[in-house]
């Protein structure tokens, strides 16, 4: 039970009609109605039970780099967790790394590398929190997050239950966590790392530079979501090349031509990426996705198919888009 002093100091800290628009890197959407940055797990589990006792409903939100939010914004309590310490221990060649949910994981990252410990680097430039990066499994290649995940604390929706999980609790997919059913949110991970010698971790930390630096000749670093649409699964498309499902959502998207052209006012597809929508500057939501339901439009008129997006909505009382 929750002493009556935090209780009463968690309330301080909600804040009512916050703007959000520059909480996420799109920078649109409209305010939340409630608002709080937990920085302890005390005060996550205060916030999470002030919001079951006014029936609010919840909205959990990282760095927003793979969300898009109502231009009215969200009803409810929404909740951007701001833990953010890192430790880490370690024997001989193996190193446990243990990150608040609120950790950028670029900050991250770089911890690791300070402390000659590799293995993360392999998702540099990626944005997000550790809470996000969790949340969605993250991957660069054959690189997935969970692959390195060995537990990690989690809060429960309603009653502020605090457990401790491991790699399997998550049912970890391609984009996926069983964080997705919205009944648990994390608080921490843990994840197995090497520790290793100076050499070692100057040549990781070199490493990390190239593919950030790779990354940004590819995509564009800011005012976006990264891909908005999801690939297609392999029933869903008939069209084949070398014998294999054409299964690559950008394929489309660059046969039809809107890279750097399909634009709705401020919104545009990226001139680096087809499957990449940039806010130019004065961009609302309702721009972004109008310009996704053309891009859909297009794609299904010259391939009988419909994309369907990645990109999470936030605030929305039904789906936006086809």
């Amino acid at each position: 039970m929750l002493s009556k002093l935090v209780h009463n100091n968690m309330q301080a800290k909600i804040q009512h009609n916050i703007p959000l628009h520059d909480k996420n890197w799109f920078r649109t959407g409209g305010a939340a109605e409630f608002y709080c940055a937990p920085e302890t797990d005390a005060e996550f589990t205060a916030a999470l039970i002030w919001a079951h006792q006014q029936q609010l409903p919840i909205t959990l939100l990282g760095e927003g780099a793979n969300v898009l939010i109502s231009d009215a914004g969200c009803t409810g309590l929404v909740i951007r967790p701001a833990l953010t310490t890192i430790t880490h221990t370690h024997e001989e060649a193996t190193a446990c790394v243990t990150a608040g949910a609120g950790v950028s994981f670029g900050t991250l990252i770089n911890y690791c590398l300070d402390n000659q410990i590799i293995g993360l680097e392999e998702f540099s430039g990626i944005p997000g929190s550790v809470g996000g990066s969790v949340f969605i499994n993250i991957h660069y290649f054959e690189f997935l997050l969970s692959n390195f995940l060995v537990h990690a604390q989690v809060i429960h929706k309603q009653t502020g239950e605090l457990i401790l999980v491991d790699r399997a609790w998550f049912n970890f997919g391609y984009n996926y966590s069983k964080l997705h059913e919205h009944e648990y949110y994390l608080v921490s991970a843990t994840f197995a790392l090497k520790h290793v010698s100076e050499m070692e971790a100057a040549y990781a930390r070199g490493r990390s530079v190239e593919i950030i630096r790779h990354r940004a000749q590819r995509y564009p670093k800011s005012h976006t979501c990264g891909s908005f649409f999801r690939n297609f699964f392999p029933e869903e498309v008939s069209y084949e090349s070398a014998g294999k499902k054409m299964i690559y959502v950008a394929y489309y998207l660059d046969k039809i031509g809107v890279k750097g052209q399909l634009a709705v006012g401020d919104a545009i597809v990226s001139y680096q990426h087809a499957n990449m929508l940039v806010n130019r500057g004065t961009a609302t939501t309702a721009d972004l996705l109008n310009l996704a339901r053309n891009m859909q439009e297009l794609v299904h008129k010259n391939f009988g198919i419909v994309p369907q997006a990645e990109c999470r909505f936030l605030g929305f009382t039904e789906h936006p888009l086809r």
